[in-house]
């Protein structure tokens, strides 16, 4: 049987469609349910191996950018949420889902010894090491990329992605910004950077405008958790699932590479 996948929706969320399919050719079966469905006990995370926020802008990001949609998971789906990743669930959240698994202090994720519950993990979510802010030039981009995968990082199954990664981007807050350099240093360290912002060749963008399209620290495009399991980037690789969507005509570089490794290691 194909590994089913659930994909998040809320209000405003926008490409859970374009997820859905990407997860379908990478050989899954993907399911759109809303987060109301969750709220009534439609459905339940446990009835899947892998969880998927999509893009869009939740609840028209009328708080920030994923904020609102980073409270409900806190407040209503918090020991859901961090039991389903605490069995090994695997995560990805695209651009607004990203915004939300940071907002909400998922990812990079706090060591603790035992789960904050409770008053406690809304106060985590103003205590956060990394952030997603406004980006650098003051205006939404909307413009292709390329990543680099970083082989080493925690988030073991990106180990069989071997090429650079071609996408767009489509953002107003995609800026990657952390608390300080030992943050960013300890980040390295533990191997929690999964995606960089490159030039075509594959080189570092070292910050320069538009290879780097938001000013992150570091290029830094995704990142992941300490356990490899919750992966979130800006980037939209659901829109670069087919040769025919690449604006260059080129073959390759296929963000379907990051929906089929994760689906190969459910």
């Amino acid at each position: 049987m194909k590994p089913s996948i659930l994909i998040l929706h809320a209000s405003g969320v926008n490409r859970d469609a374009e997820a859905a399919r990407a997860c379908e050719l990478a050989g899954a079966a993907p399911e759109i349910v809303h987060i109301n469905q969750l709220r009534r006990g439609e459905r339940k995370l446990t009835d899947y191996p892998m969880l998927l926020l999509p893009g869009g802008f939740s609840y028209g990001d009328a708080l920030g950018a994923g904020v609102r949609l980073a409270l409900d998971l806190q407040v209503y789906f918090h020991e859901q949420l961090h039991g389903f990743i605490d069995r090994g669930g695997l995560v990805l959240g695209i651009c607004n889902g990203f915004q939300a698994l940071v907002k909400a202090g998922v990812l990079p994720g706090i060591r603790r010894e035992r789960p904050a519950t409770g008053l406690q993990a809304i106060e985590e979510m103003a205590l956060r090491s990394v952030t997603l802010t406004e980006n650098a030039s003051g205006r939404f981009e909307c413009r292709w990329v390329h990543l680099s995968v970083n082989r080493q990082a925690k988030a073991s199954f990106l180990r069989n992605i071997e090429e650079l990664i071609f996408c767009p981007v489509a953002h107003g807050e995609g800026n990657f910004q952390v608390k300080d350099e030992e943050t960013l240093a300890e980040m390295e360290r533990e191997g929690l950077i999964a995606f960089r912002y490159v030039d075509a060749e594959g080189r570092p963008a070292n910050g320069v405008y538009p290879l780097n399209p938001n000013g992150s620290v570091a290029d830094i495009a995704g990142i992941c958790n300490r356990r490899g399991n919750v992966v979130g980037l800006m980037p939209h690789p659901e829109d670069h699932i087919v040769t025919l969507q690449n604006p260059l005509g080129c073959t390759g570089r296929l963000g379907l590479a990051i929906f089929c490794a994760m689906v190969a290691a459910l």
